[in-house]
């Protein structure tokens, strides 16, 4: 098994998790030991991103869900490139604890599109409805900055990182 320990102190699986912490969002750096077990320290300054080539294993984030009402208010959530799945279950993407009016598996999706730049909300296979702006979604939708999203009865602000004015593979060349 492979387990490792944030600075906060909260122990989760390196397999299903990579390096971010799934309670806190605390970034760990794994060592190798001779004996071939890892161990997880904290990384020295998360402050600054590293650049591209030394993020072997990183999934870099494109965006972030912030949760402006619901039993999570406060806290953020990482939306990474490609499919990001939401619901309660442990190995959603994306994982909302405390409603339980938002369906444990496959709630809503939000897509990063890495070649287009842009982010889409699609509706999950789950019974609960996703509503993008107090509208019911039923087919891909696409997402602008401050966009609200509601799942059960949490509402999520979105924030995009990556898109016409970044983006991770360009971010040292000019187009």
């Amino acid at each position: 098994m492979s387990l490792i320990r944030c600075t906060n102190g909260h122990m989760f699986s390196s397999r299903r998790h990579r390096n971010v912490c799934p309670y806190c969002n605390v970034m760990v750096e794994q060592e190798q030991r001779p004996s071939g077990q890892q161990t997880a320290v904290a990384e020295v300054d998360d402050k600054t991103m590293p650049y591209l080539g030394e993020m072997d294993g990183i999934d870099p984030v494109t965006g972030w869900l912030v949760c402006i009402e619901g039993p999570q208010m406060g806290r953020d959530y990482r939306i990474l490139s490609e499919k990001n799945f939401i619901g309660r279950a442990e190995d959603m993407h994306i994982r909302i604890v405390g409603d339980n009016s938002i369906s444990q598996r496959n709630h809503a999706v939000i897509v990063y599109d890495p070649k287009k730049r842009n982010f889409y909300l699609l509706p999950g296979d789950a019974s609960g409805l996703a509503y993008l702006n107090n509208e019911a979604i039923y087919t891909p939708t696409e997402l602008a900055a401050y966009d609200v999203i509601q799942l059960g009865r949490s509402m999520f602000l979105f924030i995009p990182l990556c898109g016409v004015h970044f983006e991770w593979e360009n971010n040292n060349s000019e187009e």
